[in-house]
């Protein structure tokens, strides 16, 4: 497509073959115009991809540093711990009353510090 300006300034008819090639690049750049506007737009969806990747990161940290910890840990350390964890899931409701006293009372002396 060759731009033919005459000295006056004025662009001459174009074929009806020219301005149906000019009419679909129009279009086709108007299209990606319109879905890039579109994608800017929807907020809702570049959160959900943001909260997505920021997941997956984390999941990958999480990985990394349990096999780091791991492979630092002694055995009797890990198997000590596994054994703390498994206690504590048998025994959730007076675990859980503990942390709530504890709690209180770490409430009431802070309470009675500021007077």
């Amino acid at each position: 497509m060759k731009n033919r300006s005459h000295s006056n300034g004025f662009i001459p008819a174009l074929s009806p073959e020219e301005l149906r090639h000019r009419m679909e690049h129009t279009r086709a750049e108007l299209t990606r115009t319109v879905e890039a506007l579109a994608g800017g737009a929807d907020v809702k969806a570049q959160a959900k991809e943001t909260v997505a990747h920021a997941m997956d990161a984390a999941a990958t940290v999480k990985e990394q540093a349990a096999r780091m910890v791991k492979g630092r840990t002694p055995e009797p350390v890990l198997e000590t711990a596994g054994q703390v964890a498994t206690t504590a899931r048998a025994n959730r409701i007076p675990l859980i009353a503990f942390g709530a006293v504890l709690a209180v009372i770490l409430w009431v002396r802070r309470g009675r510090g500021r007077k």
